[in-house]
């Protein structure tokens, strides 16, 4: 297997994607931390309630706050994968990822 590519080059794309790798674990990361504050935000409000009615709309909240966080979700993992598909498509593109006779 040959390459034109210079090694530094290719260290480069390898850096960028796991830098890329990185913010994206670290924003998942900090995404499970509010959905347990959620939760535990839920339990508090369900642990004040004094009638069913209190309950229902302390669920209700909760339930469009988490809606809300999966929109969020969806549209995140959508921007992390597009930016590792770039990645991997330009080194794709400039053959550094095939194999050569």
């Amino acid at each position: 297997m040959t390459t034109n590519q210079p090694g530094t080059e290719v260290l480069g794309v390898q850096k960028e994607l796991i830098a890329t790798y990185e913010q994206a674990s670290r924003a998942w990361m900090a995404r499970m931390k509010s959905e347990a504050d959620l939760w535990s935000e839920l339990a508090g409000r369900l642990a004040a309630t004094h009638t069913f009615p209190e309950a229902i709309q302390a669920c209700q909240e909760s339930m469009s706050k988490r809606m809300q966080l999966a929109a969020e979700d969806a549209r995140q993992l959508t921007e992390e994968c597009g930016k590792i598909t770039q990645k991997m498509g330009g080194a794709l593109g400039k053959g550094w990822m095939t194999a050569r006779s």
